[in-house]
């Protein structure tokens, strides 16, 4: 449940390619509250994961700004005057992606202790013990010892899920995640990331093609078009009172072809 304290500002965010030909964002403004589950949809090109990938400057935005716990981490220098270490930063926004991007060649226990040990500089005694304990949670404690090319695609998830959250993130970017899994695991997966998100607490900013998805998962919906938020609302009072022409049309034009 999203509480009053703010974790992420975005203030009037831009991201120009050739110059201002193709405006991927363009005056994006959004507050994100600890807690907060918020689900990104909307049409392909939109700006959607340009969006969720500059919360972490995995892009760098042509302006505005990222202000994350206070610290605005789209300067240079930090409010102490001292460059900004954003490694310091990422480590507490962890993410996800649609292709899970496990190495091949390192058990899961292996994926799932790199970061700590070789970024954090956490003993591996410890780094190992945690990593357990997290897949343990998502149902894979048995698995450890296991290569990614002896897990199914549902299986590889959830692990890339309890890696990113190894490291206890402030918040979780989740790109499309799901979109790779067919219906009935998709849907299961819907549910174990729902409960473990209630469990640890972790904000989640997720991006989705799936309506149904969003609304299962979401506190609060954003859409966007061309670079721009064309609505954010609560998710039943967007569903039930789209604010713009644009927002009603994309919500029925989906429904036509959710699975």
């Amino acid at each position: 449940m999203a509480t009053s304290d703010k974790l992420i500002q975005v203030v009037n965010l831009k991201k120009y390619y050739n110059g201002e030909a193709i405006k991927a964002l363009d005056g994006v403004n959004l507050d994100i509250y600890r807690g907060d589950v918020v689900v990104v949809i909307g049409p392909s090109g939109s700006g959607k994961s340009t969006l969720l990938r500059s919360l972490n400057l995995l892009e760098v935005p042509t302006s505005g700004q990222i202000i994350f716990e206070g610290t605005d981490i789209t300067q240079k220098k930090g409010p102490d005057g001292k460059k900004l270490n954003i490694d310091l930063h990422r480590q507490k926004m962890g993410m996800v992606f649609q292709h899970f991007n496990l190495f091949p060649h390192k058990t899961i226990l292996q994926n799932m202790t790199l970061a700590p040990v070789k970024v954090k500089g956490i003993a591996p005694e410890a780094a190992e013990k945690k990593a357990r304990e997290l897949l343990e949670r998502v149902g894979l404690a048995d698995r450890a010892d296991a290569y990614p090319i002896q897990l199914s695609g549902g299986q590889k998830q959830r692990v890339a899920v309890a890696r990113a959250i190894v490291n206890e993130p402030a918040i979780l970017l989740l790109d499309e995640p799901l979109g790779a899994l067919d219906l009935k695991l998709r849907r299961q997966m819907q549910r174990e990331l729902k409960a473990l998100q209630q469990k640890l607490h972790i904000t989640f900013v997720y991006i989705t093609h799936d309506q149904e998805e969003a609304r299962y998962l979401s506190d609060r919906i954003i859409v966007m078009n061309e670079g721009r938020i064309e609505q954010i609302a609560p998710t039943e009072e967007l569903f039930a009172h789209p604010a713009t022409d644009f927002v009603r049309e994309f919500i029925e034009e989906s429904r036509l072809v959710q699975p």
